[in-house]
Parts: structure tokens; sequence; C-alpha cells
């Protein structure tokens, strides 16, 4: 994982902003969800550069937004201090292989896109999951977005084990449906939606699932 935060401390540094100003379609459906449970206080994992962390604190919630990506975070409180933003955004330098440094209970939605699927093994998954539920309020959603076993890059590149890939010096962990339902034990599968985005094009779900109030 060390080569991988060098990896994106250095493509933030090299391409500042890279995935544009506009949020993904992945935040603007989230917001939605968000609203309709009375989520305040979001928790965005893998915020990066902060085009949906931005977005999200533009639709009235409060964000802690968390990278392992000093560069990145910068370049987020940046821009959201530009857009007098600075009050609703929170940046969080954070390895998601450690404890989510929030307390238990603490916010009312967490949202991940293209998180999981990094380099992490499939146990690292699970803890993290694990540690988003107990930051998380009963009742509270999670949305998150991986690369799926149907993506073109599926099973090609530098093979690191446990269905995780190497192209272009990025590491993908990519999803079957099984690793899904495993992750959602104890949750409420709300859905999974299969979308594409980017060039190939990439494969992609989009989860949501919910905290049981009880």
């Amino acid at each position: 994982m060390s080569d991988q935060h060098e990896h994106w401390q250095r493509t933030y540094s090299a391409h500042p902003g890279m995935y544009g100003e506009r949020p993904s379609a992945a935040a603007v459906y989230a917001a939605e969800v968000f609203r309709e449970t009375g989520a305040v206080d979001v928790l965005e994992l893998g915020a990066g550069h902060g085009r949906d962390a931005i977005y999200l604190a533009r639709q009235g919630f409060r964000v802690t937004a968390s990278d392992f990506s000093a560069i990145g975070l910068a370049q987020l409180r940046e821009r959201a201090d530009a857009a007098g933003l600075g009050d609703g955004i929170r940046t969080v330098e954070h390895d998601v292989r450690q404890p989510i440094p929030l307390p238990y209970r603490s916010v009312d939605a967490v949202y991940a896109h293209m998180l999981l699927c990094m380099n992490l093994s499939t146990q690292e998954i699970r803890d993290l999951v694990g540690e988003i539920r107990r930051v998380l309020k009963p009742g509270g959603a999670f949305v998150y977005t991986v690369r799926t076993t149907e993506d073109a890059h599926y099973g090609t590149g530098k093979a690191l084990g446990d269905d995780i890939y190497e192209h272009g010096g990025f590491a993908v962990h990519f999803f079957s449906p099984d690793l899904v339902d495993i992750l959602a034990t104890g949750w409420e599968l709300r859905e999974r939606h299969s979308f594409e985005e980017g060039e190939l094009p990439r494969r992609l779900w989009r989860v949501t699932q919910m905290l049981p109030r009880h």
C-alpha cells in the first residue's frame, strides 16, 4: 500500500484537480439518499481532491473528507475555502487500513466512491466496513462504488492476488457479487446497481446499504 500512497501523491502533484470540478453521478445519487434519511454529518472516505466532498457540502451536509494523500486534501481545502465552504468541510489524512479516527456512532451517512476497490485485501475491506458500522448511527446509509469482476481490466495486468490487478501503476481490487453480499451481512442491502464510467468503459457497482435502527 505504501507504493500506492506514493503513486497517488505523485499523481495529484502532476495533475491537480485531475477528476475535474463536477461531482460524480454517484455523489449526486448519494446526496439524494442521505437527504431522504435526514443525514446531516457525512463522512467521505477516499475524498481525493474533493469534487464530491465539495458537492455534498454545497447540498448542505457537514462533511468530513478523508484521504491518505495530503496533497489531494490540500487541493480539496484550497477549493473549499475559495468556494466559501471551509466551515462545512473538515479534512482528515487517514489510511483506511487503520481505525477511522471518529467516535462511535458519530456520523449520519458514509460515502466512498472507488475507495473500497483500491489495493486492499478482502480482510482489510471487511475490517473497514466494520469500522464504518462503528462510526455510523443506527438507520444511517452507506453508499459506495467499486469496479466489478465484469470489468475489462479484470484478470489482466499485473496480478497481485485476491482479485487485485495493477494497471498503469494503479492497483484495483475487483468485486464479485459474493463480496458485495459478504459486506452487507448485518445490514439492509437496498441496492446493487450496475453502471459504467469513463473509458473502456469501467464497469462498476453502486451499492446502497442501511444500518438497522436496532
